[in-house]
């Protein structure tokens, strides 16, 4: 007979499927489950939407298809789930000719690609389903990926993503209609995931959305497939984080926009000192409204630098992160939301000044708090001049001196170094800590030399998005954490010299991946980077490896950071030997934190097989 309707294709006898119950056939090249229900016939994708295991292996009863294997549950007729660890159903129109049944293999979705993974990832922070969020960061890039396959222009930078964006939503976790289908793979993941953890966390900003922006910043600098890594290593600890808490309840700004600037950071600097979360929260608002971004960048840092190290560094570094997150986003749409939940960082924060460390045997603390008082005269003092950094600067901040630490540093305001240059040269010092981390004392101390540079380096970060005078004082702070780190160092592990190699840079990088298969090649893995950089191996191929190690390992949220850290140094040094030894640094910290079990390795490997519809299992 001739069909009319040439989409729809024959595909079994209605006889046949009435005897048996259920039949397997191929449409459209796959498989697609028949069952003949209630005297209707009903088709559906044979794969389980979870993963993949054969629905015609099931059972049905009162209209629910059950999958036998992790026992997902389905409505047959449209294919929604009753379970959200599954996924909805693909099912497909039937129509019955001269009992003969013919199915449409390629029925249109209801809603679009990008709509729909925006949505399963919003399902997935909400109940906290690691394959889910795999599955639906993968799909979003792969939506963006076929806007390049059919040859529309895409770019993955930071500067594209935000310059270029519209108006959305600022509800977190809410389902919107995606804006920019090119963006999905980057911006839609990032930005779902900011609004999902500023809402839904009382406590605010924290290590799962400092995660995320370190994964947002390290994006460009990874591989391909990598960057589906990052991006679901980043919402993955978003959801881990809320799990389980209570959500967040913002408040308002103040109606008065004619509010200056001074008068505004005063507020927010008392209100923050009283601990004062609420207030100091209408205030940052407030500001945000009125002021520019540099303006307000300045009001923030000033408060997160009244106190000495806050929260051993986490403070300073959290909310650094948190204004990096914002540029990715844009402005206008994200910084009152993202920035209001930082304020408990500040307001809740264990302030350096109160712990003995701080205080005994040297009073530290008193240094700083002394240096901080005579800041106007230095900074007045250093006005029209260029700072030319002595050659032996940064072995001074490494000496076990303090007042003669932050005798340099003083002097060197008053010679006209800017904060930038003095947050940078702290944050070199900072890097040898961790190049020269002595193995032998205790584990957890690998985390004291990374607080030290994570911090520093959030400093010279901060001082590209405001001038503030304040943050002179978060340079004397790191150098003081640098001066406690001291003995870590005692003895001061080798650094490879410069030297060379016969070996490929392509196996160099082979036989250091190797090296973070096995525990404790520190020593070994700092070598290998030493080694590829005498092959004149290029260094993005090198970050790019370092980034497949870091990403295939269930890393922690330290080793995530620095990694981040290291390749912002590398980008931020113009030496050689100080890119070199970023990196090597870098790798030092890696390889005593590797191997793990790589289990969200194993989570996003099943996610990317069943994107693809590769089988996981024999049976069909």
């Amino acid at each position: 007979m001739v069909v009319e309707n040439t989409e729809y294709v024959r595909v079994a006898s209605l006889p046949d499927l009435e005897a048996e119950g259920q039949q397997v056939v191929n449409a459209g090249g796959r498989p697609v489950a028949l069952f003949h229900h209630e005297g209707e016939v009903h088709a559906v994708d044979n794969r389980c939407p979870h993963m993949g295991f054969p629905l015609s292996r099931g059972t049905i009863d009162e209209g629910i298809l059950t999958c036998h294997w992790h026992h997902a549950r389905f409505e047959l007729e449209a294919g929604d789930t009753f379970d959200l660890f599954a996924d909805d159903l693909q099912t497909f129109p039937t129509e019955i000719r001269d009992d003969e049944i013919y199915l449409d293999p390629e029925p249109e979705p209801d809603v679009p690609p990008a709509t729909r993974w925006r949505n399963r990832l919003a399902d997935g922070l909400q109940e906290n389903l690691s394959l889910v969020m795999a599955k639906s960061v993968i799909g979003l890039d792969d939506v963006a990926q076929s806007v390049v396959r059919d040859g529309e222009a895409v770019s993955s930078s930071r500067e594209t993503q935000s310059a270029s964006r519209t108006t959305t939503e600022r509800s977190s976790g809410e389902r919107s209609e995606p804006r920019d289908e090119e963006k999905e793979g980057f911006y839609t993941p990032l930005e779902t995931a900011v609004n999902f953890g500023t809402k839904y966390r009382a406590m605010g900003w924290g290590r799962g959305l400092t995660t995320l922006g370190c994964m947002a910043n390290l994006y460009d600098a990874v591989g391909g497939r990598d960057k589906r890594r990052a991006m679901f290593l980043g919402v993955h600890e978003v959801a881990s984080e809320s799990a389980g808490e209570p959500p967040r309840f913002q408040q308002y700004a103040f109606d008065n926009r004619d509010l200056s600037k001074e008068r505004l950071k005063s507020w927010f600097r008392n209100t923050c000192e009283v601990r004062d979360g609420d207030g100091a929260e209408r205030c940052l608002l407030t500001a945000i409204a009125c002021l520019s971004p540099e303006d307000v960048a300045e009001v923030v840092f000033a408060a997160a630098t009244d106190h000495r190290y806050m929260n051993a560094g986490h403070t300073l570094d959290f909310i650094n992160t948190a204004f990096e997150t914002v540029e990715h986003l844009g402005w206008d749409e994200h910084a009152d939301t993202a920035l209001a939940s930082t304020v408990g960082q500040i307001t809740d924060a264990t302030r350096s000044e109160e712990l003995s460390s701080w205080r005994q045997p040297v009073d530290i603390a008193g240094l700083c708090a002394d240096a901080n008082e005579s800041l106007p005269d230095l900074v007045a003092a250093g006005d029209g001049k260029e700072w030319d950094e002595p050659e032996d600067f940064v072995e001074t901040l490494l000496s076990d001196d303090a007042e003669a630490i932050i005798d340099a540093l003083t002097g060197a305001i008053r010679d006209g170094a800017t904060t930038t240059q003095l947050a940078d040269v702290v944050a070199r010092a900072a890097t040898r800590r961790v190049a020269w981390f002595a193995t032998n004392n205790e584990f957890r101390d690998w985390n004291t030399v990374h607080h030290t540079l994570t911090y520093a380096d959030a400093v010279r970060r901060a001082s590209e998005k405001t001038d503030a005078t304040e943050l002179y004082r978060a340079c004397f702070d790191g150098a003081m954490s640098v001066y406690l780190d001291r003995f870590l160092n005692s003895p001061r592990a080798p650094v490879p010299e410069p030297g060379e190699t016969d070996h490929a840079p392509e196996a160099i990088r082979e036989r250091l991946l190797e090296a973070f298969d096995e525990q404790g090649q520190v020593n070994r893995a700092a070598s290998l980077v030493s080694e590829h950089f005498d092959a004149g191996g290029d260094p993005e191929d090198l970050k790019r490896s370092l980034g497949r190690g870091l990403l295939r390992e269930d890393a922690n949220f330290h080793t995530l950071q620095n990694v981040e850290t290291a390749f912002r140094r590398f980008e931020t040094v113009d030496e050689e030997d100080e890119k070199r030894l970023a990196l090597v640094a870098c790798a030092r910290y890696m390889a005593a934190h590797f191997p793990t079990r790589r289990s969200a390795e194993q989570t996003f490997s099943i996610a990317t097989r069943l994107h693809r519809g590769e089988r996981l299992h024999e049976v069909e």
